[in-house]
């Protein structure tokens, strides 16, 4: 088979072999010999060095095709950024059946057990531009394309359960709002400016959104550690056309993660690709992030005596009142070929569904799917952005939509419309095509909303009582570090008044952080504010945390003479955890340790700050710590994994430059580990499943 679609690659004209290249362009080949550079059109190019010109210091001449031809490709290699969703990143893995749903659904892919299809999965910020950072303060995109064999299904989420507003009309007003302020152009990739906050506070139904997007939530430690969300309710459909509710989550097998705000700052500043890394470096050693699917499916009984509207997207359904079944496993195993023909043209739709899954009336859903295909079509260049690979079906397709902008394929023949008498192309198939629910319709044309979406603190509230303590002091920081950059007053009381509706010791404390003289009166809520919903558990990142220290990031500071034994006892102990380990040097180019081999490093300490790591060690010897006591970044990598409550694993040689960062006997805690055996290395290990020493925070205050 391998040979037959190699041969397949080549075709051969006047005796002369060629390769085909991507969309069929063929370039010279031969086995062992470099191939010739061609025009688009296949021309072997004598000169790519030189314009051809009347004379070696005259004009260029305008019959040079090739110059031509380079510099318009060159000119033409920026598509249009997404407006939002701009800065993500891709990678390929599979979507397999754990439990089938065909109870409740006709889907295939929802119902063969064991089956599995192709993958695509995009991560990506919302507010900022392709060139912004990863570790914004934003909500995170979690898009899935799923080839199925009845076609893609996309589900386009966020690794947070609900949005900003009710109804798609305004997600321009939104968007505007939260992206750089027009007449200045700034600030890029942060919602910390007059105009965002200004639109949220005149907007009640943003509450819910803002107490997620103020949490350790829109600063995640990886996309490998994120909760994924359809957002939406959507409908499963049997072939019989009975519905079933459903909403979509994706649970990571990994455990939830964040870092602080601090930390995020630093990030940005130390390597602006963290996120894009992280991934990178897990999926081609091999650590494969790999989420479960769920689902929680309710009927209409449950929905009419829901407390709140199940097609309101600024809501959730709290996991205890109906669990998350788990039916399935996502595992990215493959970075794309090319970044900009894969993750960038990659085109997401949330209409892409498959027979079996239906839409419900959201307002907000029922305005994404008109807004993202005409989107892709404006970013794409026209209606055949399907003709693309990374967004074509795998599974067979037929139809007679033909020409357009850079169409790759067109019907066949003389046939290119149905009914025809000629017998040929496709038709409908009543048994096998996507039917919708025969859902029963009826009411006046108005513009309304349903009586329930008016509540816009109850689920606000019941996300903050569902924080542990550290969490909400985070959400309490970013209230008054974001409202902080307002430049008018009149914004930040307005956002403390909604805050009133939400809890009273949090609407006091960010007052008081942003110098008010006096508390505003709370807003008028439309609808009475429910105080008695409970608290939920999964809700919260600190109680849904890793339950293993595998697949995170431990720096260990090294120098000359760092004793072998303790290091190579560390190495296993992580190994056996699935822990990644970073030696971290005076020079990349490694250290002599103490039985005289010599290891190369994977990073120099001045670009290698500790905030890049979920933990650290100090292995120096003493001469090396020595050394670097007056090296400031080397004070900073200690000082920072102590202001950020990171475990920190010591050996004695090392107490000068603990001192040196600010951490003398008395500030050492359950956080700061010595290291004086082989043995001490698996408890150090297992002590970092806790990912952080939170009541270290209560010292610091660095958040």
């Amino acid at each position: 088979m391998a040979n037959d679609l190699e041969a397949a690659d080549r075709v051969t004209i006047n005796d002369q072999t060629f390769q085909r290249g991507p969309q069929g362009a063929t370039h010279q080949t031969a086995r062992g010999e470099t191939p010739t550079l061609t025009t688009q059109q296949g021309v072997p190019v004598s000169d790519d060095q030189n314009s051809l010109k009347a004379g070696p210091r005259g004009p260029v001449v305008l019959e040079d095709f090739h110059l031509r031809e380079k510099i318009f490709h060159f000119d033409h290699e920026r598509i249009p950024e997404r407006v939002v969703h701009a800065r993500g990143y891709g990678a390929h893995g599979f979507f397999e059946l754990t439990d089938s749903l065909s109870e409740y659904t006709r889907a295939s892919v929802l119902s063969k057990v064991g089956q599995r299809v192709p993958a695509f999965v995009r991560f990506s910020t919302v507010a900022g531009n392709k060139g912004s950072f990863d570790l914004a303060r934003d909500v995170r995109g979690f898009a899935v394309k799923l080839y199925t064999e009845e076609g893609n299904w996309d589900l386009v989420g966020n690794n947070i359960p609900v949005f900003f507003i009710q109804d798609a009309i305004k997600f321009p007003d939104m968007v505007h709002a939260v992206k750089q302020e027009p007449d200045r152009g700034f600030p890029q990739a942060q919602s910390a400016h007059d105009n965002f906050w200004d639109f949220a506070s005149l907007s009640p139904e943003t509450t819910h959104m803002l107490m997620w997007v103020m949490s350790d939530r829109a600063i995640p430690r990886s996309f490998r550690f994120i909760e994924g969300f359809g957002v939406h309710t959507f409908r499963l459909v049997t072939a019989e056309g009975k519905s079933t509710y459903v909403k979509f989550h994706w649970k990571p097998k990994q455990g939830l993660q964040s870092v602080v705000w601090n930390e995020a700052v630093k990030i940005n500043g130390a390597d602006p690709d963290f996120h894009r890394r992280d991934l990178w470096d897990a999926i081609t050693s091999g650590n494969y992030p790999e989420w479960e699917l769920g689902v929680q499916l309710f009927d209409d009984s449950f929905a009419d005596k829901f407390d709140f509207d199940i097609l309101d997207a600024t809501k959730l359904i709290p996991e205890e009142i109906v669990p998350v079944r788990r039916v399935g496993r996502l595992v990215l195993d493959r970075m794309v070929d090319n970044f900009f023909a894969e993750t960038e043209q990659v085109a997401f739709c949330t209409q892409n569904i498959v027979p079996g899954i239906d839409f419900t009336n959201d307002p907000l859903l029922q305005g994404r799917n008109f807004s993202y295909l005409d989107t892709q079509t404006k970013r794409l260049g026209g209606p055949n952005f399907t003709h693309i690979p990374i967004n074509a079906p795998k599974c067979p397709f037929h139809n007679f939509q033909q020409d357009g902008h850079m169409a790759m394929h067109n019907p066949k023949g003389r046939v290119n419309y149905e009914p025809n008498s000629w017998g040929g192309g496709p038709r409908e198939n009543p048994k096998t095509g996507y039917v919708p629910f025969a859902e029963e319709v009826r009411g006046p044309k108005t513009r309304e909303r349903g009586e329930l979406f008016a509540d816009h603190y109850s689920q606000a509230r019941q996300f903050y009582i569902s924080q542990t303590k550290p969490e909400q002091m985070h959400i309490k920081n970013a209230f008054v570090f974001e409202l902080s950059k307002c430049e008018h007053p009149v914004i930040r009381s307005r956002v403390v008044a909604h805050l009133l509706n939400v809890d009273q010791d949090l609407a006091q404390n960010v007052a008081k952080g942003l110098g008010l003289d006096a508390l505003p009166e709370a807003a008028p809520p439309a609808r009475p504010v429910v105080s008695t919903l409970p608290a939920s558990d999964p809700l919260s990142i600190l109680k849904n945390g890793p339950t293993s220290f595998a697949g995170r990031k431990l720096g260990v500071l090294v120098t000359d003479g760092t004793d072998a034994a303790l290091l190579d006892a560390l190495k296993a102990a992580a190994d056996a955890e699935g822990t990644i380990i970073e030696l971290v040097a005076p020079s990349v180019g490694g250290v002599v340790l103490s039985d005289g081999n010599k290891i190369p490093a994977g990073q120099k300490i001045v670009g290698a700050p500790s905030v890049l790591y979920d933990a650290v060690v100090l292995l120096p010897s003493k001469d090396g710590a020595d050394l670097l006591l007056n090296e400031a970044t080397a004070r900073d990598f200690v000082a920072d994994a102590f202001a950020h409550a990171k475990f920190i694993g010591y050996v004695d040689d090392a107490t000068a430059l603990l001192e040196r960062g600010g951490i003398g006997a008395g500030d050492h805690d359950g956080g700061i580990l010595p290291l004086g055996k082989a043995a001490d290395m698996s408890h150090f290990i297992t002590a970092c499943r806790a990912l952080r020493f939170w009541p270290r925070e209560d010292k610091t205050h660095t958040v």
